[in-house]
C-alpha cells in the first residue's frame, strides 16, 4: 500500500485526527510520575494503550524521548512498534533536515524498512532547500511511507523565514508548497509528501488549491486552534487535513478511560 492508501483507510476507520504523545516534564508531574526514563515509559505506554487502534494517526514527539538518552530512545522504539501493531499510523515528529549522506542516514533511520525508529511517516525541515530532502522523499516512496514538510508553522519566529519573499515573488512557504505539490502530482488518493501548516497561524496567504497531499495542522485545542479556524484556513473539505491535539488530550491522564473519552470528544467535534 502507498502512504496515501494507508491514510485513506485510517481516516475511513477513525476520522482525520492525529493525537500527539508529548511526554513533557510538566505532564509527567501532573500524572504523578517522576521525570525519569521509568516515568517516561509509563506515560508513553499508557498513551499507547489509550490511543492505539482508536485514532487515525499518533505523533510521538521525538525530542521528549531523546532527552532521556538511550533509555528514552528505547521507549520511543517500543511506542512505535506497539502503535503500528495496533493498526494506528505513526508519525514520528523529529523535524530532521540536513544534506547529502547525513540526510540519507536520517531517511534510513526514520523511513527505512527494518529500522526500529521508522514509523509510517516523519516530519522534516526543508530550510536547507527542498532539494536537500531528496533522500527522505525517495526512501519514503520506496517503502510506502510519508514525509510531512514544515511549511507554515505557528511559532512567531517562523514568519521571518517562511513568509520571506524570494526573487520570483513567491514566499518561501509557497515555494515549499509548490515543490510538494509537484512531487505528489498524479498520485491517488493522495501523495506521500504532506505539509505542516499550523492551525493558529491566522491567515495562510498561500495557495493550497492544487496540493494533493495530507496537511498536518498542529495547534488544535489547547494552543487555541478551533474547528472554525481549520475550515477558514483549509475550506470545508478537510479530508486530507489532520488536526493535531496533544496536551489538550493528555491532560486527562493517567486514567486510560478518561484519555479515550477525551479523544472521542475531539473526534466528534471535527
Amino acid at each position: 500500500m502507498t502512504f496515501g492508501d494507508k491514510l485513506a483507510k485510517a481516516v475511513e476507520a477513525y476520522g482525520p485526527l492525529c493525537v500527539g504523545i508529548d511526554p513533557h516534564p510538566s505532564l509527567l508531574e501532573a500524572w504523578g510520575l517522576s521525570p525519569t526514563a521509568e516515568g517516561l515509559e509509563r506515560f508513553a505506554l499508557t498513551a499507547v494503550e489509550a490511543f492505539g487502534g482508536k485514532v487515525a494517526m499518533v505523533k510521538p514527539q521525538a525530542a521528549f524521548f531523546e532527552a532521556y538518552g538511550s533509555r528514552g530512545v528505547a521507549v520511543l522504539e517500543r511506542v512505535i512498534a506497539e502503535l503500528r501493531g495496533s493498526g494506528t499510523l505513526v508519525l514520528v515528529d523529529a523535524k530532521r533536515g540536513d544534506i547529502g549522506s547525513t540526510m540519507a542516514a536520517y531517511a534510513q533511520a526514520y523511513l527505512g524498512d527494518g529500522s526500529p525508529l521508522a514509523g509510517d511517516a516523519v516530519t522534516v525541515s526543508p530550510f536547507l532547500g527542498f532539494g536537500s530532502l531528496q533522500p527522505a522523499l525517495d526512501t519514503a516512496r520506496a517503502t510506502g511511507r510519508g514525509v510531512f514538510v514544515l511549511a507554515l508553522t505557528s511559532n512567531p519566529e517562523g514568519a521571518q523565514v517562511q513568509r520571506s519573499v524570494a526573487p520570483d515573488g513567491r514566499t518561501v512557504a509557497q515555494t515549499i508548497i509548490d515543490f510538494a505539490t509537484a512531487r505528489n502530482s498524479g498520485i491517488s488518493p493522495c501523495g506521500d509528501v504532506g505539509l505542516v501548516v499550523g492551525a493558529t497561524i491566522g491567515e495562510t496567504d498561500v495557495d493550497l488549491s492544487g496540493f494533493n497531499g495530507p496537511i498536518l495542522a498542529p495547534g488544535f485545542g489547547a494552543q487555541g486552534g478551533s474547528v472554525a479556524d481549520l475550515k477558514r484556513l483549509f475550506g470545508p473539505d478537510m479530508r486530507n487535513v489532520f488536526p493535531t491535539s496533544s496536551r489538550d488530550v493528555l491532560k486527562h491522564g493517567p486514567d486510560v478511560s478518561s484519555l479515550v473519552s477525551a479523544v472521542q470528544r475531539v473526534q466528534q467535534s471535527l
